[in-house]
């Protein structure tokens, strides 16, 4: 339940409400998170992780498998397991990196944009600023598996 309240800055209305922006202020109420699951829900732990796999293997990245589960199958949430989808995936060994799809698609259809509009300047602006996302997003990643599987100058995995 969302509802925004706009106050014009030159009514001399006093402010009540904590204002986010100039002239826009916002409410809402959160849903209550439990990990209880509803007497209505008929999947068992293991069907719904079933569920996540058999749809992983679709082709389906977990973002897509958490709006499939809730539209078609009707589970509201699958931390209910106590994991995440995205946990599940990596269990199983199918999990995909999201942000590195999600940078490369836009990369391929800016590409394309741009082969059929050579004059597109901003075209251009964009390609140079979403390679420099991937760039960025590639170090940061090799960064972090550094740090989880750390090597010694030999590049030999260090013992725990």
């Amino acid at each position: 339940m969302k509802a925004i309240f706009l106050i014009l800055p030159f009514l001399n209305i006093p402010n009540i409400f904590k204002a986010s922006k100039i002239g826009v202020i916002m409410t809402y109420s959160k849903a209550e998170k439990t990990k209880e699951t509803p007497v209505w829900l008929k999947f068992s732990e293991k069907d719904m992780e079933a569920i996540v796999v058999k749809l992983a293997k679709q082709g389906l990245t977990s973002e897509k498998i958490g709006l499939e589960l809730r539209d078609s199958y009707g589970i509201p949430t699958t931390r209910i397991t106590g994991k995440k989808i995205s946990q599940i995936l990596k269990e199983n060994g199918i999990y995909q990196d999201t942000t590195a799809v999600n940078l490369d698609k836009k990369q391929q259809a800016i590409v394309a944009h741009i082969k059929k509009n050579k004059q597109d300047k901003r075209a251009k602006l964009a390609l140079t600023i979403i390679s420099a996302r991937i760039s960025k997003y590639k170090k940061y990643k090799k960064r972090k598996n550094a740090e989880e599987n750390p090597t010694d100058s030999k590049g030999i995995p260090k013992p725990n």
